[in-house]
């Protein structure tokens, strides 16, 4: 494939991203960051959890994607009373025709936000996860695909922890991306009120047609990534690990690292930024506007970075300042 041909394709897929950004930004006022991870994880074909006290516009920020691309969105609340048939759907007896039928749930929708997912026992969870990594259900002794795309956000309350089920991280490792969803500015907030107040339905358009994702994908799959650029991601995840502890000073508030997933998930993310950029190859700011993002909820601190307020991003900050970059 020629050189002109990639940057085409590419300056084709950011102006579809720019159309879906345009349109959303009608109803959602500020939250770039969010809008770029939620966006981010629909390209790369993963899955986000986004974290955020309740009024962040996260429900909302959703629902709208889903309305611009014109796709099936359900929103499923997590309760401690929900079971995985609730979820993934059941057989049902039919009268009529003596027969048991599969009644499908509402995991089959392109677009899932699964509300508090830290509110639901852990066989929901687990029902939730394992769509979220095989792509179907098995209901009876029928295995049904889910649709493409199959894309799932999950949000927790970071402020409630009374009567929740946390997410062991061997789930929570399944997200390509965690997002801290944070307030709105003060004159976010004032455009707010002055868009939403007395107009909380503001419309918008189906911008994105059927194709779009594909053709974003297959833009994103001709960025070239150097085998400096995967060295460099490699280097930054395995100074997350026990075995640097006599390298890097901050090892010692480490109790487990970030796993081959993140190295994976931080290249695919950097060929998005890139992507994002309009650019047709990776550099190394793309790996660490990412990285965070990427490797908050697969770092597990120590005691003694909680007992000195250590979080996961300021180890990750200390990462990104010691390993050598490209």
């Amino acid at each position: 494939m020629g050189k002109g041909h990639i940057e085409e394709k590419i300056k084709k897929a950011v102006e579809e991203i720019k159309k879906w950004k345009q349109e959303i930004s009608l109803r959602l006022v500020g939250q770039n960051q969010l809008l770029e991870g939620i966006l981010m994880g629909l390209i790369a074909d993963g899955h986000v959890l986004l974290e955020g006290v309740p009024g962040l516009a996260k429900t909302l920020a959703v629902k709208t994607l889903a309305e611009v691309m014109d796709v099936d969105f359900k929103r499923i609340q997590f309760t401690p009373d929900l079971l995985p048939a609730d979820l993934i759907g059941t057989m049902v007896y039919s009268q009529e025709t003596g027969k048991f039928y599969a009644r499908k749930g509402p995991i089959f929708a392109n677009i899932i936000l699964a509300d508090e997912i830290n509110r639901a026992p852990a066989k929901v969870q687990s029902a939730l996860l394992e769509a979220m990594e095989e792509r179907q259900v098995t209901i009876g002794d029928t295995t049904y695909p889910l649709p493409s795309p199959f894309f799932v956000l999950a949000t927790q309350n970071p402020i409630e922890h009374e009567g929740t089920y946390p997410l062991p991280e061997a789930q929570i490792d399944r997200f390509l991306l965690k997002l801290k969803v944070d307030y709105p500015s003060f004159h976010e907030e004032i455009e707010i009120i002055d868009r939403m107040g007395e107009n909380p339905t503001i419309k918008v358009g189906k911008v994105i047609s059927s194709n779009a994702i594909s053709n974003i994908r297959e833009a994103l799959s001709s960025i070239n990534v150097d085998n400096r650029i995967v060295e460099y991601i490699v280097s930054l995840v395995t100074a997350s690990r026990g075995n640097s502890k006599s390298d890097y000073p901050f090892s010692r508030y480490i109790e487990y690292g970030a796993s081959p997933r993140a190295s994976l998930y931080l290249f695919r993310c950097a060929r998005v930024r890139a992507l994002l950029e309009g650019r047709s190859f990776v550099i190394p700011d793309d790996v660490k506007k990412e990285a965070i993002n990427v490797m908050r909820h697969r770092i597990i601190l120590t005691y003694e970075a909680e007992a000195e307020e250590l979080t996961t991003d300021d180890i990750i900050k200390q990462i990104l300042s010691v390993v050598p970059v490209p």
